[in-house]
């Protein structure tokens, strides 16, 4: 080092702190990386995502070069900065250069680096990954032995480097991803792809027709009638039962029926002829795997059954899309059947209205973790079929009884928390007595 002279000493010393300001940065912004973005990327046939997702595949072995690399350049800094202090100051200059190294370290070889390669992994660690691919063929051998030593220490603890590539995410992280896009997914598609995770949580009793509200052929009733109910019928296909639905023939297509009765050729008898046979659900299915059920089975309806094989009610595969896409009409008025507006601020909703299609449709936040319809969940908090002009709070809803029938609660009055209009510039510019005035006003 004697014969070194200063200005060759202080490029080592230069040189030294760039070269751990890379392996430091590097190392934050390979760390950091999207790794579904990086996979992504690998697969269009980036050079740089393909060469880091390699040496992601084992991170025990490229942290092992990083810290290789990084170790040896800041005690070669170390080792050349105290050589300078020694000549500049003399014994003092070991405890000037410890310091000033120490402060020049911090700054342009750990904090500025790093910082930069959080914020920007991609600009970091695709270019350096170019460098760590050869570096880790070249120092393979010192690389195995501090991987031998360090991975040998954490198998004392259960730890196996092989276990890197095996986590996998959850649905409620999946659903944070999903959320924290932001502007990458458009907010149509992040619905549809958070509605197919809500899936998972949902039974076909969520979205079924109950069984009071199937539209069918009675075979029972005189052909007259039957024929009129074809002839006027608004659904693609009809369930044929006889005097009850739990005597349930099967399941008929209105276009084969269309086509014998313009022959006239349809009677009773042919009229069971075309009835596929049914398609029953065990209560309790999970929409997404009926989703599956379907398309296995090619259906498009199921009958909802219980455990003792009563017809629950009726899901289609219409229904399950409906859950994804939303509901195939745009006005609000018309999204869920049977809800009306009832003044300014409530609505009168029919009792057997579903939670989550009123949630779904109207953006409400009702609970659904225990009664499916409004009638179950009235009954379930008041423990009794309750009279009209009654009324309960439900969460920040408030609920009033409008009609009863019998042992259900036909028609209710929703009354919603009022949404918190925000502010407009002109609003908040005037003066604090003002605005607190147009807030009293609004709230009466």
């Amino acid at each position: 080092m004697d014969a070194i002279s200063l200005p060759v000493l202080f490029g080592i010393l230069l040189l030294m702190l760039v070269l751990s300001a890379f392996f430091s940065g590097s190392e934050t912004g390979l760390m950091t990386l999207n790794r579904y973005r990086m996979k992504h990327l690998a697969k269009t046939g980036h050079g740089g995502a393909s060469r880091a997702a390699h040496l992601l595949d084992r991170p025990d072995r490229l942290i092992g070069l990083i810290l290789l690399g990084n170790n040896l350049v800041n005690i070669a800094a170390s080792a050349v900065a105290t050589v300078i202090g020694i000549r500049l100051f003399g014994n003092v200059g070991v405890l000037v250069a410890t310091v000033t190294l120490t402060v020049f370290v911090l700054i342009f070889s750990e904090v500025t680096p790093k910082t930069l390669a959080a914020l920007h992994p991609e600009r970091v660690a695709y270019p350096a990954s170019y460098v760590y691919a050869p570096l880790l063929r070249i120092a393979w051998p010192v690389v195995m032995v501090i991987n031998w030593a360090g991975n040998g220490l954490l198998r004392l603890f259960g730890v196996s480097a092989d276990d890197a590539a095996a986590h996998s995410l959850s649905s409620e992280e999946l659903r944070t991803v999903v959320t924290e896009a932001g502007a990458m997914i458009p907010r149509r598609h992040q619905q549809m792809l958070l509605s197919i995770l809500d899936m998972e949580n949902a039974t076909v009793e969520d979205i079924m027709v109950p069984r009071n509200e199937i539209v069918g052929i009675d075979i029972s009733k005189s052909w007259s009638d039957i024929l009129e109910q074809l002839v006027h019928n608004q659904h693609t296909r009809l369930p044929i039962f006889d005097g009850s639905i739990d005597e349930l023939a099967g399941i008929v297509h209105m276009r084969r029926v269309l086509a014998l009765i313009s022959e006239d050729n349809l009677d009773k008898d042919a009229l069971l002829g075309l009835a596929r046979e049914p398609y029953f659900v065990p209560e309790g299915t999970p929409l997404n795997q009926q989703l599956l059920n379907f398309q296995n089975q090619q259906r498009r309806i199921g009958f909802v059954v219980d455990e003792y094989g009563d017809i629950q009610g009726l899901v289609t595969l219409e229904d399950i899309l409906e859950e994804i896409v939303g509901e195939f009409t745009t006005d609000p008025a018309t999204r869920v059947k049977n809800v009306y507006m009832d003044g300014d601020d409530s609505y009168l909703v029919d009792g057997t209205v579903t939670l989550r299609a009123l949630n779904r449709a109207m953006g409400w936040k009702l609970p659904v973790d225990g009664p499916k319809t409004m009638n179950g969940l009235i009954t379930e908090h008041l423990e009794t079929i309750p009279q009209p002009g009654t009324k309960l709070k439900v969460g920040k809803y408030v609920l009033e009884i409008a009609q009863t029938r019998a042992n259900l609660v036909q028609t209710v009055r929703v009354k919603p928390p009022r949404r918190r209009l925000r502010r407009t510039a002109d609003e908040d510019m005037r003066p604090r007595d003002e605005r607190d005035k147009t807030d009293l006003d609004r709230d009466r």
